[in-house]
């Protein structure tokens, strides 16, 4: 599970060219990447709901983001954006709470969701609230049984189906409760609400952090523990329906305890309805119970593969697992980096069992999403700045590191690297080619856990302790 300091981001993006929703249609303008081995633009673009002409040459056209970094693959990259530029902030918006998950984007709406289990539609261009809709009450700290979160609401990053129309968001309510909703996104009205059940039977330690995922016709839920372990949970993934479709499916790790799929990225699904997941600590004696590992399950949640590390019983022991950062999908490979600092690369299909990776390379201890541009990998580095990774077949290598600052979730756009620092509240522009810093600017305060920014047009939008910020970068 994660202990970390607050306000510390330990994410990655990962920029493949991979799949994002295999139900999207060009009549549905939402998809924030393109299909494996589709060469279409990634993000369809759609005019702008208001067009004052000033907000319009700062921001650009809307690009979609309707998910965690961008796609079901979670590559953190959308082509076809304007070439980054000097930034300025554009507009800053105070909610109701600290927004610890992904703004997304979909059309001209910004879907921001509080720890406060509130959710808000902003007005893309000027930050302007065009709805809000309460869900129901968080869960103080000092109702938890451990963590870092006070209040405990939203935490995730919600998702737009564009089969539905819906965006879902997964709320903490009251002790016990994890309720998926789906708002419509004109109005935010509620048009979908259903507990969603605790694999472990031990909901009241069960915490929901990990991003929401769309497909194969259900939302993927994954639950972990508070910061701390407290308590016996044991991780699991729930798929629950999306409207017409019937059946909850759910996935427990089988391990006696822990385990947790916690990381903000979420599960990662390709195109064939794969989902892979990265999981965290578990036991700390044989034998080995699929914990500190990438699983792949089919979309029906059943296990058809795994790696861990050779090294699997002292990770656990040391809380040094895999399970801290989503899995990059690389084409065939998958490239995953957790808290021992060791890189593996993986083949998708066949992920190798214990010790079965293909190569191994120190990159850096990595928390958060993972993302790809062509065959390199921004990898989000807790200390001494990101990672670019190069994933040639079979190999890969560490072309640079970032500046040391910069600890949160890496994104992809414009011909330019995105990533924040959370502790010093900075917004970096690096250069992709060499992590040199293109261009900084200072967001007004530190940011949430794992943060990591959203690419629209030519805005770059953050989540922050009490809002959101819309840096225009180009």
């Amino acid at each position: 599970m994660h202990t970390r300091r607050v306000n510390l981001a330990r994410s990655s993006v990962a920029a493949a060219v991979l799949p994002v929703f295999m139900a999207v249609t060009a009549a549905i303008s939402c998809s924030g990447g393109p299909a494996h081995g589709d060469s279409r633009p990634a993000g369809s673009t759609t005019p702008p709901a208001h067009t004052t002409v000033g907000f319009a040459r700062l921001a650009g056209t809307a690009t979609n983001w309707p998910v965690y970094h961008a796609n079901a693959a979670r590559s953190g990259y959308v082509p076809g954006l304007p070439s980054a530029g000097r930034l300025t902030l554009d507009w800053s918006r105070r909610l109701d709470g600290a927004v610890y998950g992904q703004p997304i984007v979909v059309g001209g709406t910004v879907i921001a969701a509080t720890e406060n289990d509130t959710v808000y539609g902003l007005n893309r261009l000027t930050g302007r609230i065009r709805w809000r809709t309460h869900l129901g009450t968080p869960l103080p700290l000092s109702a938890q049984p451990c963590g870092n979160i006070d209040p405990l609401g939203i935490t995730s990053t919600p998702a737009y189906d564009p089969a539905t129309r819906l965006v879902y968001v997964l709320a903490q309510v009251g002790t016990t409760g994890h309720i998926l909703v789906g708002l419509g996104l004109a109005s935010g009205a509620v048009r979908y609400r259903r507990s969603v059940p605790s694999p472990d039977g031990r909901p009241a330690y069960d915490q929901q952090r990990g991003a929401l995922a769309v497909g194969n016709g259900r939302i993927y839920v994954t639950f972990g523990g508070h910061s701390g372990d407290c308590g016996p949970y044991v991780g699991s993934v729930v798929g629950m329906p999306a409207s017409g479709h019937p059946g909850i499916i759910t996935y427990l790790v089988p391990a006696a305890i822990h385990g947790g799929i916690w990381t903000p990225g979420g599960p990662v699904i390709t195109r064939v309805g794969a989902v892979y997941i990265g999981v965290g600590n578990g036991t700390k004696s044989p034998p080995y119970d699929f914990s500190d590992s990438v699983t792949a399950l089919t979309p029906l949640l059943h296990r058809t593969g795994y790696f861990a590390p050779a090294r699997w019983l002292t990770d656990n022991r040391n809380d040094a697992d895999l399970g801290a950062m989503a899995p990059a999908l690389v084409g065939r490979w998958i490239l995953q980096v957790g808290k021992n600092s060791n890189g593996y690369l993986l083949r998708a299909g066949r992920l190798g069992g214990i010790g079965g990776q293909v190569a191994l390379l120190p990159v850096c201890a990595a928390f958060g999403g993972a993302a790809v541009v062509g065959d390199t990998v921004y990898v989000p580095c807790a200390s001494g700045g990101p990672a670019a990774v190069r994933v040639p077949p079979g190999r890969f290598h560490v072309l640079w590191r970032g500046p040391a600052a910069a600890d949160g979730s890496p994104v992809a756009g414009g011909g330019a690297i995105w990533v924040p620092s959370t502790s010093a509240g900075i917004l970096y522009q690096l250069d992709p080619r060499t992590g040199q810093v293109r261009h900084k600017i200072r967001l007004g305060g530190a940011l949430p856990h794992f943060a990591s920014p959203s690419l629209s047009g030519r805005l770059v939008l953050i989540g922050t302790m009490n809002g959101v910020v819309a840096v225009a970068g180009a």
